[in-house]
């Protein structure tokens, strides 16, 4: 019973199981919407208490839930303490404490981080995958970027300061060089929010200046970072979990789990 509920409820591959994430993710955006309207005023008492029964009963589904995901799993703190686990246990932990604190019942919007579950259920873990690799390059171009961002900071400093002396006589704007490395900053990044803006005709050329300088060094981080990611080298991974470890990430033939080596197809045992 442990082995058929277990794969029920971890694993997203079989009818049985997409059908179950399917009807729990329906079930979190149910009581997402619950806490929303409770939130709303003017309701009656007798609204009120409907709402809290379905709330409650939603809890307590979550609850039975979260009890078999620790009771099906071989190693129960694994779960617990994983990323899933301690999500799924704030899901439920809100209510509880609503009883005896007031006001922490608008907490259980938390629930809203389980869906984070639609990607196993849809099918979408690879694009996790691909997060991954977006991760692991950023860290590895982390020194490129890091020496962009300082020579960047420098340029802002100088822009800055020659438009405060620039503009600090006839323009209020530029009261002090904070503000004007602030007017810098909106303009090399092409913000433009407008608030600050040069006066003379040596400013308004500076400001041009500045302005296209800020469209080349958007591409700059872009092309590092794309530079990192064409030497990542990206596999698929299917959505089956380690019984054992309770770990993902597998690639679409493993027959064994690569992390801590238990079988992952069950008439192989």
């Amino acid at each position: 019973m442990r082995k058929r509920l277990y794969e029920i409820i971890f694993e997203a591959d079989t009818p049985k199981g997409k059908l179950f994430d399917v009807a729990l993710i329906l079930f979190i955006i149910t009581s997402i919407i619950l806490v929303m309207i409770e939130s709303l005023p003017g309701l009656s008492e007798s609204q009120l208490f409907w709402l809290n029964i379905a709330e409650w009963i939603l809890t307590g589904l979550f609850t039975i839930e979260y009890t078999l995901r620790i009771w099906v799993v071989n190693h129960s703190w694994r779960y617990i303490f994983s990323f899933y686990g301690i999500i799924d246990l704030l899901a439920i932990l809100p209510a509880y404490i609503g009883i005896f604190v007031s006001g922490t019942q608008m907490l259980i919007v938390l629930r809203s981080l389980r869906l984070i579950r639609i990607f196993r259920v849809f099918k979408l873990t690879r694009y996790v995958k691909e997060s991954s690799s977006l991760w692991s390059a950023l860290v590895a171009s982390r020194n490129k970027i890091f020496v962009f961002l300082f020579t960047v900071l420098i340029l802002i400093i100088i822009m800055g300061t020659v438009m405060y002396l620039i503009e600090n006589p006839l323009n209020k704007g530029f009261s002090s060089i904070p503000a004007s490395i602030y007017w810098a900053v909106v303009t090399l990044t092409t913000v433009g929010y407008g608030d600050i803006a040069p006066i003379t005709p040596l400013g308004k050329f500076i400001s041009g200046f500045v302005m296209i300088i800020g469209y080349g060094i958007i591409a700059v981080p872009t092309g590092i970072v794309t530079s990192e990611l064409a030497k990542e080298f990206k596999t698929n991974a299917n959505t089956q979990l380690c019984r054992n470890c309770h770990r993902d990430g597998h690639d679409d033939d493993s027959l064994y789990c690569k992390y801590c080596g238990t079988c992952l197809d069950d008439s192989l045992e």
